[in-house]
């Protein structure tokens, strides 16, 4: 008879191949329907808390035979427990979740090794299909990102894909352009002016919010830049569909003005901690197989699943109508296959495809149909730390460009002069609130301290972790059981 740690081996090894034959590869659903099963067996076993969450909902391995059936773990539960289908003294892996309000709330994804294979695995492949479906095997290219490395930051989801990311496709001069003191822009339009002379592609990837800074940035003090053909453009996070200010549309202006990259070349990645395949919109994809353009749509991979749930009962919505996206990933061996989360969306193509429309708003206990306006997603993640970090970076690329000069151009006495401290517009109100007002000392401690949590949290130990849970049970926190009518004992 086959142990857990057997069957969960024999599982990722054989999701590793579904993963491994590409996006483009069929699964069927009878395919996927068994492996579910199989996962939703294996983790009822070992999964404490989950086993506890199906038992609430009345919900055991030999009662549904549909993955569709497999009980939804809302990600609020990743926030105050510990959602692990394997030992954790197994773990090689961890990152904070976004959502949390407690810069010492635990919100921890860990995963072991098996783990670790299948989310890097899986995003490379996303990476490689829908970032650099050009790249013929072995192709690389210079990788400028504007994000914290995982030293910097090594329990930010962020910080580890895009690492993962420089080392598959990167050349030696890929670089991380956020450090202590924030964005290095110097190393930025030094690296942009180096591909324009040199005629190489460079790609640029980092955080939405950052880039729609920089952009303003370079409009006020009128530099542009001209990038090679090839060159392209990731951005990740967002706001509601509008990046910062500006609308999805404006974004995809500013980057042709600024860098003359074509909005056929800027890919959009939504990424979810609490699952493990991200979703890119198909955009480059299409483009290079030379289909028609059309509104951007996010495909989801043959080891996945993604359906928009009515934010009444739960119950499946057709193409196009908005709900809460739920999602069904093989890859999540090590926590749970099926997560839904607070972002409203839809599906499309016959259920294939999907994309995001917001974050849920909450009114009087009920999730509204339309996205919350005042709770917009940074970035960075939806997250105290992630926005005290996010406000960081977005200020010290306002701070910077008052001083950059383009070693093309040089700026007149009127443009020195408007480049001063306090005389150009301020940054969005999150940003002036926090930073703006204060000295560099003082900012200088929140940065620390949003650092800082990203440290604190991977250094300690599991018995930590464990020893905080058992102070609690799942009826303390009942992150969405709430949502739904449960059936009356």
């Amino acid at each position: 008879m086959a142990t857990t740690d057997s069957t969960s081996h024999r599982l990722t090894e054989e999701v590793l191949g579904f993963i491994q034959a590409g996006v483009d590869a069929e699964l069927s659903d009878a395919q996927f329907n068994d492996y579910s099963m199989q996962l939703f067996a294996l983790q009822y076993q070992n999964n404490a808390i989950f086993r506890e969450f199906c038992d609430a909902k009345k919900v055991k391995p030999g009662d549904i035979s549909r993955w569709q059936d497999v009980p939804l773990v809302y990600n609020d539960v990743f926030k105050t427990h510990l959602v692990a289908s394997f030992p954790l003294e197994q773990s090689v892996m961890a990152c904070l979740t976004g959502g949390t309000t407690s810069l010492t709330q635990r919100g921890r994804i860990f995963r072991d090794e098996d783990g670790k294979r299948l989310v890097f695995g899986a995003n490379r492949m996303m990476t490689e299909s829908y970032l650099f479906p050009d790249f013929e095997e072995g192709k690389r290219c210079r990788i400028l990102i504007l994000a914290p490395s995982p030293e910097l930051a090594p329990s930010m989801g962020m910080a580890i894909g895009m690492d993962q990311t420089r080392q598959a496709f990167g050349t030696p001069d890929s670089m991380f352009l956020l450090g202590k003191t924030g964005i290095d822009v110097k190393n930025l339009l030094t690296a942009l002016h180096e591909a324009e002379s040199s005629g190489i592609p460079v790609a640029l990837i980092g955080a939405t919010a950052a880039y729609v800074y920089f952009f303003q940035a370079c409009r006020r003090k009128k530099m542009k830049f001209k990038l090679p053909p090839g060159s392209r453009v990731c951005d990740g996070g967002g706001y509601r569909g509008r990046f910062g200010v500006v609308t999805r549309d404006d974004y995809y202006e500013m980057v042709r003005e600024i860098l003359d990259v074509p909005d056929t070349h800027c890919v959009n990645v939504l990424g979810e901690a609490e699952t493990a395949t991200n979703l890119f919109d198909d955009a480059l994809r299409r483009h290079m197989k030379g289909l028609s353009p059309r509104k951007r749509v996010r495909p989801v991979p043959p080891w996945s699943r993604v359906l928009a749930m009515n934010i009444d009962d739960l119950s499946p919505l057709p193409d196009g109508e908005v709900g809460l996206l739920a999602h069904w990933d093989l890859a999540n061996v090590p926590t749970v296959l099926a997560v839904i989360t607070d972002n409203l969306g839809y599906t499309t193509d016959n259920g294939t495809g999907c994309e995001m429309v917001g974050r849920a708003k909450i009114e009087n206990g009920k999730v509204s149909p339309l996205p919350d306006e005042d709770r917009t997603m940074g970035p960075m993640g939806d997250n105290a730390v992630f926005r005290m970090l996010e406000a960081y970076t977005n200020f010290s690329i306002d701070l910077k460009m008052r001083f950059a000069k383009s070693p093309k151009v040089k700026p007149s006495i009127r443009e020195e002069v408007e480049a001063r401290p306090g005389s150009l517009p301020s940054c969005p109100q999150v940003v002036d609130e926090i930073l703006v007002s204060q000295a560099s000392k003082e900012a200088a401690e929140l940065r620390d301290a949003a650092l800082g949590a990203f440290k604190d949290q991977t250094e300690r130990p599991l018995d930590w972790y464990k020893a905080e849970e058992k102070k609690q049970e799942l009826k303390d926190h009942p992150a969405g059981l709430q949502s739904e009518k449960l059936p009356k004992k």
